[in-house]
């Protein structure tokens, strides 16, 4: 048990949208850039209650998010969707944990894993998985002892390397997503 008698295990479940920060190097060849469009999920953390103040988080979600690359010099291409699964873990400090107000703020490191791409206009797309950073704000407004709202803003810089097998060449660009998330939902403490 943590402090105070509180269970130290916080799960949260919120609605979650993203929205890429994007840009990219010119793609080789066809010039251009990478364009990621904003999606809606839901996404699901564990807190682990270090001490009173400290935590560590695990955010778990899936986005799907559509590519095109616009300003071609063969026009604006689709270039498919493709599924992220972006878990993050954070530290976090709680700066009035017995409030029913609880702000807290949070740091950690995130690593991202592409897959099932469709290509769209092309014949086959690739996506390196990376690591990147984050940094996050939110709150939690209790409603009872172990129920609470809670609005989550995470910061997250990724950067991925994508080849496009198209116009039968293959094209590179190198992508910063560096997705916005702005979570809304609710929380319960065990």
């Amino acid at each position: 048990m943590a402090e105070g008698g509180k269970s130290p295990w916080l799960v949260r479940a919120r609605l979650l949208g993203v929205v890429p920060d994007d840009s990219s190097s010119d793609i080789t060849v066809i010039g251009g850039k990478a364009e990621v469009d904003d999606s809606v999920t839901v996404d699901l953390d564990i807190t682990y209650f270090i001490t009173q103040n400290f935590a560590a988080e695990l955010t778990l979600a899936v986005a799907k998010n559509d590519v095109s690359a616009v300003k071609t010099s063969v026009g604006d291409l689709d270039l498919g969707h493709v599924y992220l699964l972006p878990p993050t873990l954070t530290a976090q400090y709680h700066f009035l944990p017995d409030g029913k107000f609880r702000p807290y703020v949070g740091a950690g490191i995130n690593y991202t894993v592409f897959f099932s791409a469709d290509a769209g206009d092309a014949n086959d797309i690739d996506y390196d998985n990376a690591f990147g950073y984050a940094l996050q704000a939110g709150f939690d407004i209790g409603l009872d002892e172990n129920w609470a709202l809670n609005f989550d803003v995470k910061k997250l810089w990724l950067n991925t390397d994508v080849s496009v097998h198209a116009l039968g060449t293959v094209v590179t660009t190198d992508v910063d997503i560096d997705p916005w998330l702005f979570g809304m939902g609710i929380a319960y403490r065990f």
